[in-house]
C-alpha cells in the first residue's frame, strides 16, 4: 500500500532525513521518501504488518508527527500551523525588543543587576513560550541519537542562556575578581529565537507558493454533485439534489449544467445545448490543453474537473474518488514532487553529517580561543562557538533541490506535461536524441477512412494529418541540439511524406517493435542520451529502454504506465517545453546548491573568528548569525520561485 501522509515539525533537510530514516527502519515499511518542501511522506508499507497509527507513534517519538486523520485536509493543517508560527514569531520579537531595551540601557531599571535579572526572566519566557517546540524536538532527537537544525538552535541558545545566567549572579565574583570584563547575552538568546522563527515563517510562506500548482489541480475537484437518481436513469426534468461528492456511488445519474464542474468520471446519458438537442460542449482544456470545447454525445466519456461550456448534460458515474483521471493526475504530481532526484540523495547524505560536523567545529573553535587567549578569552570563546552553531544552515542545502523540483513539476503540470518520475525531469536536460513513433504521436489518423489505395500526396493528406505545431516543435528541438528520429511500421512513401511535412531529417519505415528497441540501444551505444516518444503497445519496449520515456495521453494505458512523462494534449510544443523546463530547473538546482554551500563555507569560518588571524578585527556575532542563517534559507526558496515566472517554450 502506498500512501502520502502530511508530516508536521520538519524544519530542515536533517529533519526530513530523520523522518525518512526512521520510517525506512520500521518493519513492514518497504520504502519511504520524505518531501521537506511539500511536508509529506510517501510511504510504501504492508498494512498487515504495521498500521498508520503505529507509524505515527514511531515518528512522534523522534519529535515529529504524521497526520493520519483523513477528515483533516493538508490545507487546514498548514493554515493552523501557520497561524501558530506567526503568533510565536510576533511574541518572540516583543520579547527580543524588550531585552534589547534593557541591555542597551534604553530603559532605566535602576542598576545593572536588576536589568540582567529582568532580562533573564524575559529570555526564559521567550524560550518556554516561543521556542518550546524547538527544544522538545531537539530533546526527542537526542534520545534517538539524531540531530537537526533544532539541535543547533537548542545548543546555541541554551549555552548562551546558561552562560548569561551564571554571569548574572556570579559574574562579578568569578570574572571581576580576575579583572576580566563580563557581560550577559540574553539579547542574543531572544534574537536567535526571533530570527529563526521569522525565517521559518517566511520559508513556509514561500514553500507554500512552490506547491501552488498542485493546489490548483486539487481545486479543480468539485466538493458537491447534483444527483438526479441513484444508479438508474430518469427522463424527468427534476432539478436533482446537491450532495457531498463523497456520497456519490458508481452508477449514480448526475446532472451538470453550464459553468459547473463535472464531479466524477463517467459517460453521457443525455445532453442538450442551444445549438443541438443531442449534444453538449465541454471545456477539457485543464486536462488536455485543447482550447476548443469537446462535443459530447450520449455514450461519450466525461472527466472530473472539466466544465460544460454550453448546455447541460446527465451522466452515469463510472470512476469515483481516487479512481478518477484527475485524482490520478494529482496523485502522480504529488508523488513526483515527493520523490528524490539523484542529486538530492547526495545532498541528504551531506545533511545527515552536517550537524555533528558543525557541533565539532564549534567545540574546536572554543578550544582554540581558550588556548590562544587563556581564561580571559573564555567569554569570547563561548560567543564564537555559539556563532558557529547559529550561522550554520543545513536548511539552505536541504531546500535547494526540492524547492526547484516542486516548482518545475508544478509548472509542467500547468502545461499539460505530467511528470511521473522526478529523475526524468533531471535527465531531460541531457537528451541529445528524440526517437518518435509516427501514427498517433506525430500524426492524427482519420479513423473514418479505412480503405486506402492511392499513393498521391493528396491521398496521404486525406489519410493522416499532423498534430498541432509539430513542425514548429521539431524545429525548436533541432535548435536545442536534439536529433529527431521518426520510426514507423508504415510504408516508405507515407513515412517519407510525413517526415518531410514535419521537418524530420532522420526516419525509418517498416519498423517492428523490436526494431525500435534495437534503434534506441544503438543510439545509446553511440553515447547519445535518448528520449523515446510513443502512444501504443508496440512502443513499450523502446519506452522502457530509453533514458527518458514520453507517452501521449490519448494513447494506450500500457504506454502511459511505462512512460516517465505523459503529454496530456495533442500540442507537440509540449516536447521542447519539457526539455526547456528541465534545463531551467536543473540550472536552478545547481545555483541553489552552489550558494548554499558557499554560504556555509564562508560564514562558518568568519563566525569562528578566522579573520582575526589575518589581522581583521571582524566577527559575526550570535545575533547576526541568526539573521544570516534565516536569510540563506529564504534566499534559496525565493530563487526557486523565480522559475514560476520564467517563460518556457
Amino acid at each position: 500500500m502506498r500512501k502520502t501522509v502530511p508530516v508536521i515539525g520538519m524544519a530542515c533537510s536533517a529533519c526530513s532525513a530523520n523522518v525518512a530514516n526512521k520510517l525506512n527502519s520500521i518493519e513492514g515499511v518497504n520504502e519511504a521518501s520524505v518531501n521537506l518542501v511539500g511536508r509529506t511522506a510517501l510511504i510504501d508499507f504492508d498494512p498487515s504488518r504495521v498500521s498508520l497509527v503505529e507509524l505515527k507513534k514511531y515518528i512522534s517519538d523522534i519529535g515529529y508527527d504524521l497526520v493520519i486523520d483523513e477528515e483533516q485536509s493538508i490545507q487546514e493543517i498548514e493554515a493552523r500551523e501557520w497561524k501558530l508560527l506567526r503568533r510565536k514569531t510576533i511574541m518572540s520579537w516583543v520579547f527580543a525588543l524588550a531585552v534589547m531595551c534593557l541591555s542597551m540601557g534604553w530603559v532605566d531599571v535602576g542598576c545593572r543587576d536588576s536589568a540582567n535579572q529582568l532580562s533573564l526572566i524575559i529570555a526564559l519566557a521567550c524560550i518556554i513560550v516561543c521556542g518550546r517546540q524547538i527544544y522538545v524536538a531537539a530533546f526527542k532527537q537526542l534520545r534517538h541519537c539524531t540531530a537537526s537544525m533544532d539541535t543547533l538552535v537548542t545548543l546555541s541558545t541554551m549555552i548562551t542562556f546558561l552562560f548569561s545566567a551564571f554571569n548574572t549572579f556570579l559574574g562579578e565574583i568569578f570574572w571581576g575578581a580576575k579583572g576580566i570584563e563580563w557581560h550577559t547575552y540574553f539579547d542574543a538568546v531572544t534574537m536567535i529565537i526571533a530570527f529563526v522563527l521569522t525565517g521559518r515563517m517566511i520559508e513556509e510562506k514561500a514553500k507554500d507558493s512552490t506547491s501552488s500548482s498542485l493546489r490548483q489541480l486539487m481545486g479543480m475537484s468539485p466538493k458537491t454533485a447534483r444527483v438526479v437518481q441513484k444508479k438508474e436513469p430518469v427522463e424527468s426534468d427534476e432539478a436533482g439534489e446537491m450532495v457531498p461528492i463523497s456520497t456519490i456511488e458508481k452508477g449514480d445519474i448526475l446532472e451538470v449544467r453550464a459553468g459547473e464542474k463535472i464531479p466524477v468520471d463517467g459517460e453521457v446519458t443525455w445532453a442538450s445545448s442551444f445549438m443541438t438537442d443531442d449534444a453538449a460542449y465541454v471545456d477539457e482544456s485543464m486536462i488536455t490543453g485543447e482550447p476548443t470545447p469537446a462535443v459530447k454525445h450520449v455514450g461519450d466519456k466525461l472527466l472530473a474537473g472539466t466544465i460544460p461550456s454550453q448546455g447541460r448534460l446527465r451522466m452515469r458515474a463510472r470512476q469515483i474518488g481516487e479512481d478518477t483521471a484527475l485524482a490520478q493526475i494529482i496523485a502522480v504530481v504529488r508523488q513526483s514532487q515527493g520523490s528524490k532526484a539523484p542529486v538530492q540523495r547526495l545532498v541528504d547524505k551531506a545533511a545527515s553529517v552536517f550537524v555533528p560536523v558543525v557541533a565539532s567545529i564549534a567545540v574546536i573553535t572554543f578550544v582554540i580561543w581558550l588556548i590562544l587567549g587563556g581564561m580571559e578569552a573564555f567569554p569570547q570563546a563561548i560567543m564564537s562557538a555559539v556563532s558557529v552553531l547559529v550561522v550554520a544552515c543545513p536548511c539552505a542545502m536541504g531546500l535547494a533541490t526540492p524547492t526547484a523540483l516542486m516548482v518545475g513539476i508544478g509548472k509542467a503540470a500547468e502545461r499539460q506535461i505530467l511528470i511521473k518520475d522526478v529523475t526524468a525531469l533531471e535527465r531531460l536536460c541531457k537528451v541529445t536524441a528524440l526517437v518518435s513513433d509516427k501514427t498517433g504521436t506525430i500524426t492524427i489518423p482519420n479513423k473514418d477512412i479505412v480503405d486506402f489505395t492511392s499513393t498521391t500526396d493528396m491521398a496521404l493528406d486525406e489519410r493522416e494529418k499532423l498534430k498541432p505545431n509539430v513542425s514548429i516543435a521539431i524545429e525548436k528541438l533541432k535548435n536545442m541540439g536534439i536529433e529527431v528520429h521518426m520510426l514507423s511500421g508504415d510504408n516508405d512513401e507515407a513515412v517519407s511524406h510525413w517526415a518531410q511535412q514535419a521537418g524530420i531529417d532522420h526516419y525509418k519505415s517498416g519498423v517492428m517493435p523490436v526494431d525500435k528497441e534495437i534503434f534506441v540501444t544503438k543510439l545509446q551505444d553511440e553515447g547519445q542520451t535518448v528520449a523515446m516518444m510513443g502512444d501504443g503497445i508496440n512502443d513499450t519496449q523502446a519506452l522502457a529502454l530509453s533514458d527518458v520515456s514520453i507517452a501521449i495521453g490519448t494513447g494506450t494505458d500500457v504506454a502511459m504506465d511505462v512512460a516517465q512523462v505523459t503529454l496530456m494534449g495533442n500540442d507537440m510544443l509540449c516536447v521542447p517545453a519539457a526539455v526547456d523546463l528541465s534545463r531551467k530547473t536543473v540550472k536552478m538546482i545547481w545555483q541553489n546548491l552552489f550558494w548554499a554551500f558557499i554560504y556555509n563555507i564562508v560564514a562558518i569560518p568568519v563566525a569562528a573568528g578566522l579573520l582575526h588571524v589575518f589581522g581583521i578585527d571582524f566577527q559575526i556575532t550570535p545575533m547576526w548569525a541568526a539573521a544570516l542563517m534565516a536569510l540563506s534559507s529564504i534566499s534559496v526558496v525565493l530563487n526557486s520561485l523565480r522559475l514560476k515566472y520564467m517563460k518556457t517554450i
